[in-house]
């Protein structure tokens, strides 16, 4: 396959700002609300890379690094600890304003949903996530991992205490395998693609990723990004995101760009087709972006992302080496950022926009420029240790 910087642009940016609160900010000061229950919550730090941003002609540049997340090393957990809140919460019968760890921890709710068990497919930063929440609220959890999976990952899986392993399958047909299992055991699917009948579970761990976006603008400020790069897998995060930052700055929306690998490029691929339906990609996506490798996109945050992203970005795999590269050897005093494939890609196509003459198209059709004020999510550190070393410290792949 020929790899190479694709885009297109979205023709009819919609500014009907109702359909965001979804994900908006009154949701997310909820959301929050429910995470900042367990003892582990603590912001993640928003990082001002100002020698980078001159280095790139930038006015400024700001990443959200989430390798500290809940001790995690990645934002996944931010969904799957919600969503299992909200199905414990629902079995329980107990109002979403009532919903804390405290409360999930009570006798009456341990009764009401004893016997539950969870199960989802994973490259490996959600299903640690749901893992984890199944752990302290002392509940089951099954994760299926797609074939290519990290060993690594896997055993920070089994650590938990949850049932894991590898199937001979990529990423969606590890979904429908999950799916399978929930209707031949009983269990409950906690998955962000969502499909028709499966929608509940999706919006809520999409709207789990609302805290680390409701963190961010408190953090940033009075200052403004003019850009967000978003990176896409089935589209949940991004589009999540997409709807409280549209929700949040309505008028002053910045130019939202969503980026994804060529090898599983599902919402570009959607975008340009423009038809009304979803566009797939089959087959195996072997590649270093584990995190992105999905091929069928989440129709919720695909219609966030129809009606407020700007920009839709599929790049190769250099693009992603290169944000590693570029956040773990920092300019200057520069405060080094640990991110892995999947949470560099943005950065790295940030550095290539500016640095690239021959994507001045894109840079001149995205605006990006001197006075712009760049935001980028570094969505997970080094969770697959060995490869981080082995494109950091040797830059030995991809080239």
């Amino acid at each position: 396959m020929h790899e190479t910087v694709k885009f297109v642009t979205n023709p009819s940016v919609s500014r009907d700002y109702a359909p965001a609160a979804l994900f908006g900010k009154g949701q997310a000061e909820r959301v929050r609300k429910f995470h900042q229950s367990f003892s582990a919550y603590q912001p993640t730090a928003l990082r001002n890379l100002k020698n980078l941003a001159a280095a790139l002609n930038l006015n400024g540049f700001f990443v959200k690094d989430e390798s500290s997340r809940f001790g995690l090393n990645a934002f996944k957990v931010l969904g799957g600890s919600y969503c299992i809140g909200r199905a414990l919460a629902e079995r329980a019968g107990i109002p979403d304003r009532e919903l804390t760890f405290a409360r999930l921890q009570q006798e009456d709710v341990k009764a009401a949903v004893r016997g539950m068990t969870f199960v989802t497919a994973t490259d490996g930063n959600h299903g640690r996530g749901i893992a984890w929440t199944a752990h302290v609220l002392g509940l089951d959890a099954v994760v299926y991992m797609p074939k290519g999976s990290a060993p690594e990952r896997l055993q920070n899986i089994r650590r938990l205490g949850a049932r894991a392993e590898i199937l001979d399958l990529n990423y969606d047909d590890a979904v429908r395998y999950a799916a399978e299992c929930e209707r031949k055991y009983g269990w409950v699917m906690v998955q962000d693609t969502a499909w028709e009948g499966y929608e509940a579970i999706p919006t809520w761990i999409m709207q789990g990723y609302t805290t680390l976006a409701l963190e961010t603008v408190e953090q940033l400020g009075s200052e403004v990004p003019t850009h967000i790069f978003l990176q896409a897998g089935v589209g949940a995060m991004s589009g999540a995101l997409t709807g409280f930052f549209t929700d949040y700055y309505r008028e002053k929306k910045p130019v939202i760009v969503i980026v994804e690998p060529n090898r599983a490029d599902c919402i570009y691929r959607t975008a340009a087709a423009n038809d009304g339906t979803l566009h797939t990609v089959d087959g195996d996506m072997d590649r270093i972006m584990a995190g992105l490798a999905c091929g069928e996109p989440c129709s919720i945050g695909w219609e966030m992302l129809r009606r407020y992203a700007n920009h839709y970005v599929s790049v190769p795999e250099y693009v992603a080496a290169k944000g590693m590269r570029v956040l773990g050897n920092p300019a200057g005093d520069d405060t080094r950022v640990i991110s892995g494939e999947s949470g560099a890609v943005t950065s790295g196509l940030v550095a290539e926009l500016m640095m690239n003459e021959s994507l001045n198209e894109l840079r001149t059709a995205i605006g990006l420029g001197k006075d712009s004020n760049v935001l980028c999510i570094s969505t997970e550190g080094d969770t697959d240790r060995q490869n981080y070393r082995k494109i950091v410290w040797d830059g030995a792949y991809p080239a």
